[in-house]
C-alpha cells in the first residue's frame, strides 16, 4: 500500500511553494480585468488573406483608446478597446477592410457599459464568497456524527481556496506577460472548479467516514491512507475522461472559450491532487495537532544546502 498519508509533507511543500508563486504574482502583478469588468468592445476578426497584427493595430489605433489590446489566435484576432457604438464599429470594420485589402469577418461581438461591469465584478466575488460558505455549512452538515464536522469542512475548503489561488496566480502571470484578461468566463470557470474539486473531496471523505465507522484502525493517518488509496483509481479515472473532452476544447475550440477551457483544464488538474493529496492529509495533521512540525519541515526544505 502507497504511504500517501506519510509523505503529506512533501505534498504540503509543493503546495506551498505554488501557493507562494501565486500569491507573489497577485500581489505584484494582479488580474488583468476584461471588457466585462471595467466596461467596453471586443471583437473576433477574420481576414481572408490574412493580415500583419502591426497593420492591424496602426488602423484599430485610429479609432481606439492608447489601451487597445489585439491578440492573435489562430488565424483570428481578438480585438479590445474603449467603447463603440454601432455607428462607430461599422466604420471601423469598413476601414479595416478599405485599408488592410482583406475580406473581414466579425465572428464575435460583445459591447459592455463600465456601470454592468462594476455590477457583474461585485456579483462575481459575492458568487465565490456565497458558494465557498455553502460548501462549507453542506460538509459540516454531512459529516455532523464525525468529531468535530466544523473540521472536515474546514480542510475541504483549504483545498478548494488553493485551487482557486494557484489558477488566479496562472492568469495573473499570462496577463502580465501574455496580456489574458479575465472576463465573466473566467469566474464561471473558477465556480466549475468550486463544484468538481467539492464533489471530489466529498467522495474520498465519504471513504474516509466509512472506513472510520468499519474499525479499521484507531490511527486516522491509516484509515485516511486506506481510503486515499481505494478511492486514487476511480478520482483519475473520473478526471481523466474529463480532462480529455477538456483538452479537446482547448485545442480545437473557438478563440472566444480558450481561456475559459483553460481555467477548466488547469483546475481540474489541481482539483483532482487537492482532492487527494491536501485535503485528507490535512484532516491527519489536524487531528494529530502538527502544525508546527509542518511549518518547520517547510522551511528546512526551502533553507539553501
Amino acid at each position: 500500500m502507497i504511504d500517501f498519508v506519510g509523505k503529506r509533507h512533501w505534498f504540503f511543500l509543493g503546495s506551498a511553494i505554488a501557493l507562494a508563486v501565486a500569491v507573489l504574482s497577485l500581489v505584484a502583478f494582479g488580474l488583468r480585468p476584461g471588457i466585462d469588468f471595467t466596461g467596453g468592445t471586443a471583437m473576433t476578426l477574420r481576414f481572408e488573406p490574412q493580415v500583419e497584427q502591426s497593420a492591424l493595430r496602426e488602423v484599430v489605433m485610429q479609432y481606439g483608446a492608447a489601451d487597445t489590446i489585439i491578440q492573435g489566435s489562430g488565424d483570428d484576432y481578438i480585438v479590445r478597446m474603449q467603447l463603440l457604438s454601432v455607428e462607430e464599429r461599422e466604420e471601423l470594420v469598413n476601414a479595416l477592410e478599405a485599408q488592410l485589402g482583406s475580406a473581414l469577418t466579425v465572428l464575435d461581438y460583445s459591447t459592455v457599459s463600465p456601470a454592468i461591469a462594476t455590477e457583474t465584478a461585485r456579483q462575481a466575488g459575492l458568487a465565490l464568497l456565497f458558494a465557498s460558505i455553502a460548501m462549507l455549512l453542506y460538509i459540516a452538515w454531512s459529516f455532523r456524527r464525525m468529531p468535530s464536522p466544523f473540521k472536515w469542512g474546514a480542510c475541504a475548503i483549504a483545498g478548494l481556496i488553493h485551487n482557486i489561488l494557484i489558477v488566479a496566480g496562472l492568469f495573473a502571470l499570462l496577463g502580465r506577460f501574455q496580456g489574458v484578461e479575465i472576463d465573466a468566463l473566467f469566474i464561471t470557470g473558477l465556480l466549475t472548479i468550486v463544484g468538481y474539486t467539492i464533489n471530489n473531496t466529498v467522495v474520498v471523505f465519504d471513504r474516509i467516514r466509512e472506513n472510520r465507522a468499519k474499525g479499521i484502525s484507531p490511527d486516522l493517518g491509516i484509515t485516511v491512507n486506506c481510503s486515499l488509496v481505494e478511492t486514487l483509481v476511480r478520482s483519475v479515472n473520473t478526471s481523466l475522461t474529463t480532462l480529455c473532452v477538456i483538452l479537446a476544447l482547448l485545442l480545437f475550440g473557438g478563440a472566444t472559450i480558450h481561456y475559459f477551457i483553460l481555467v477548466l483544464f488547469v483546475g481540474l488538474l489541481i482539483g483532482t491532487y487537492s482532492s487527494l493529496f491536501i485535503a485528507g492529509p490535512l484532516l491527519v495533521t489536524w487531528e494529530r495537532r502538527e502544525w508546527g512540525q509542518v511549518i518547520s519541515r517547510i522551511r528546512t526544505a526551502n533553507q539553501p544546502g
